[in-house]
């Protein structure tokens, strides 16, 4: 099973179902790893080196850390199902972009009108937990003052894909489901699943709605459950398929067998420390020793995580 796709995900993780519905695009067959929602999370970070974000994917000892770099293992792995480029022909790499305003700008219009509707029935272990997580007060009262400003904030997000569809293209990007309709519905998803009277933000936006039920229908692929246990004993059990890598135009003289640590830059910045295996514009790997796990490599993302000498 080393070679297997495991999936660290929890049901109501907005970014997991980023990651699902490329899973159902793709067509592929997964193993589910449920994880907490909150603090401590034991069985993922000792795969990760003290990451604690949902999703997490596993593949024999190679760990993966953050939507944006699953999905792009998930193509370099099964490149028979490599997801459409974008939202325009030929334009290698739009949805990536994409993702980082629906990751950011769209996913804290959704926060907003998720949490400032629920308020009073989120759980204060909850608050405490996303607290520690974003270094700043979870103040759903706050929230709740928010929403009519956030809700016309997500208007103008989902009129801009209202608008990209209203042609009657079956998808962001043509006739095909890519990248892009995977990182644009996912805040719809994730408003609808967790404050559902907040759902109604998204009506009037016929073609989106079309849209959105066609996104639903393509599923999560083949899912299967496995055990926190079971992944581990599978990481201890492998050995890393990542080779050393020097990149020859990295700008601050990365070089393999360098001590570092990488951190994301916007929240949960808890630092990873581990030894530069390789380098990339788009992606930073790194090997560290757990006692319970053995030899892992932990890949992240270049853009939206720092990586500092170690």
């Amino acid at each position: 099973m080393s070679d297997e796709i495991i999936f660290h995900h929890y049901d109501v993780s907005p970014f997991s179902e980023k990651v699902r519905v490329v899973l159902g695009i793709k067509g592929l067959s997964w193993h589910a790893v449920e994880q907490p929602v909150i603090m401590p999370k034991p069985g993922l970070v000792c795969l990760t080196g003290g990451y604690r974000k949902i999703p997490v994917l596993q593949i024999g000892a190679d760990i993966y850390c953050d939507s944006q770099m699953i999905i792009r293992e998930l193509d370099r792995r099964f490149p028979d199902s490599a997801l459409p480029d974008g939202e325009l022909p030929g334009a290698t790499g739009l949805g990536y972009p994409l993702g980082f305003w629906t990751d950011r700008e769209v996913f804290q219009a959704a926060v907003a009108i998720i949490f400032g509707g629920i308020g009073d029935h989120v759980d204060e272990s909850f608050k405490k937990d996303r607290e520690a997580l974003t270094g700043r007060p979870f103040d759903t009262e706050q929230m709740k003052q928010a929403v009519p400003l956030m809700t016309e904030q997500m208007r103008a997000h989902m009129g801009m894909l209202d608008a990209q569809l209203a042609d009657g293209r079956a998808f962001l990007g043509g006739d095909r489901p890519g990248l892009a309709d995977a990182s644009a519905y996912y805040n719809i998803w994730f408003v609808r699943t967790v404050n559902p009277a907040g759902g109604s933000v998204f009506d009037g936006f016929t073609h989106l709605t079309a849209w959105e039920a066609r996104v639903k229908a393509l599923g999560h692929g083949t899912r299967a459950e496995m055990s926190t246990d079971n992944a581990i004993a599978i990481a201890k059990a492998a050995a890393s398929t990542t080779p050393e890598q020097a990149d020859p135009n990295e700008p601050n003289g990365l070089k393999p067998g360098m001590a570092v640590q990488v951190m994301a830059d916007d929240y949960g910045r808890d630092p990873i420390a581990g030894t530069l295996v390789m380098s990339s514009p788009t992606e930073i790997a790194i090997r560290r020793q757990d006692d319970r796990v053995g030899e892992v490599v932990v890949h992240f993302p270049r853009a939206g995580f720092w990586v500092l000498p170690g």
